[in-house]
């Protein structure tokens, strides 16, 4: 179960997260210089322009956009306030009980963001991206706090070209932290890099989307100055990232995917992955945390992307119906009724009743009993005007209704299957058939069985 952040924590986050860029947006552009535009494909980009021994120089800022115009008006007017970040930063982790990453990891993303790779559109993924999000979303997450050994971070290659800009070279970068930090070749071409291990076996990796035919060749990613392996399915996670604070230190501005891109995209690779691998465990188990609070809090953006991946095509459709149905029964259905899907997406779910005792409940007025989907119990129920309208039950008193719903319990059960499999998810665990219900679902199985 998720638990909410008080509303105070939340803001003392969205506090942190604005003067954490500030603070980056200064670092990054220290020295004297001025800020100027380009227009490419009918897009405003900007560029920071320095000029030394006569030679000029521009630095990739970003797409312009309102939050961007207000930084470089207000560069080099922001307060320097270390002291108060790092307060922030404690308050998060003791208070709210926010998860933190590892030292050795923090020290690491710390280097990668004063070198630029932020700044550049580089992306963290993978698990040190996920403890970002109990903060964003303002609760906290049961698989919040796994740790890792790795620290994945992607970029778009088109965007690595683009940007006209460039880190330092990231094994320097990474060997400022920990000398023992070596090149470790790819298996395709010893030639290229795209790995880089420290003695204790941390690793750093780079990634790029694979848009093309399935391919295992690295491809070089020049504002990074590293080499990246390519991966089906990230364009989709690292499109339009948004930003976050890794709480370590003063708090590390970085970009992460959205977390409703994270949870979809988990549900896509754990399919891939072989079963009982530890990897897809934990990738099930996120997909899960996330999916229970993203159908709470942010059912409009769920539903957008989900939609957008299943619009891919038919792969991506099966992946993500096999996605659904590794998950808990209860946060399937969660997720299917935020997204306005059916049941019957998810491959091989079906409900059946194995002659389970029917009862009459007063509360609610209907007559109630138990089927089995997926392992889970499913709360079925009639509801006493359906009886009355449908099933010959009009002024029949509680067993007179109980009497006829064992006459008619054939009838019925196809009727509730077909409603549990094939329309959008009403109730968590559960489905009723109301009397407006039956003359349309009498249609259907109708011209199902003419079809047939």
């Amino acid at each position: 179960m998720s638990t909410d952040i008080p509303l105070a924590l939340q803001t003392t986050y969205a506090d942190l997260v604005d003067r954490c860029a500030s603070a980056a947006f200064d670092d990054a552009f220290s020295e004297d210089g001025a800020f100027t535009p380009k227009t490419v494909r009918d897009r405003r980009y900007w560029y920071f322009q320095t000029s030394t021994k006569g030679k000029r120089r521009q630095r990739y800022v970003g797409p312009e956009t309102p939050e961007l115009l207000e930084r470089i008006d207000q560069h080099k007017k922001a307060r320097h306030d270390q002291r108060d970040r790092q307060t922030l930063v404690s308050t998060l982790v003791r208070s709210a009980h926010l998860p933190r990453p590892i030292s050795e990891i923090g020290e690491i993303l710390a280097a990668l963001a004063k070198a630029g790779v932020f700044r550049l559109r580089g992306v963290l993924v993978g698990t040190v991206a996920y403890q970002t999000y109990p903060a964003m979303l303002g609760t906290r997450l049961p698989a919040a706090t796994i740790q890792t050994g790795d620290i994945d971070v992607a970029q778009f290659s088109d965007v690595s070209v683009a940007v006209g800009d460039s880190t330092p070279t990231i094994l320097d970068v990474l060997q400022e932290v920990d000398r023992s930090f070596r090149p470790i070749p790819s298996t395709h071409d010893s030639r290229r890099i795209t790995t880089y291990e420290a003695k204790g076996g941390l690793r750093v990796d780079f990634l790029t989307p694979n848009k093309g035919p399935d391919t295992d060749a690295p491809r070089h990613l020049p504002a990074l100055g590293t080499d990246a392996q390519p991966l089906r399915f990230l364009d989709f996670l690292i499109h339009e990232p948004q930003p976050a604070v890794v709480l370590h230190g003063t708090g590390i501005y970085v970009l992460v995917p959205a977390p409703e891109r994270y949870a979809v995209h988990k549900l896509i690779v754990a399919r891939r992955r072989h079963e009982g691998s530890a990897k897809r465990d934990k990738d099930i188990q996120q997909a899960e945390a996330l999916l229970a609070v993203l159908a709470r809090k942010r059912a409009h953006e769920l539903k957008s992307v989900w939609t957008e991946a299943h619009d891919r095509g038919k792969t991506w459709r099966q992946l993500l119906g096999e996605g659904l149905g590794l998950i808990g029964p209860g946060i399937r259905d969660q997720t299917l009724k935020a997204i306005g899907a059916p049941r019957s997406i998810v491959p091989g779910l079906d409900i059946e009743f194995a002659a389970p005792a029917a009862r009459y409940d007063f509360d609610r007025d209907v007559v109630a009993f138990l089927g089995q989907a997926g392992g889970a119990a499913v709360r079925c129920a009639i509801s006493r005007e359906a009886l009355e309208d449908h099933f010959d039950a009009d002024r029949l008193d509680r067993e007179g209704r109980l009497s006829k719903f064992r006459e008619h319990r054939s009838e019925i059960q196809r009727l509730l299957q077909m409603k549990y499999l094939s329309w959008p998810v009403e109730e968590i665990g559960a489905v009723l058939i109301k009397t407006a219900d039956v003359p349309k679902l009498r249609k259907i199985l109708k011209k199902a069985s003419n079809d047939g």
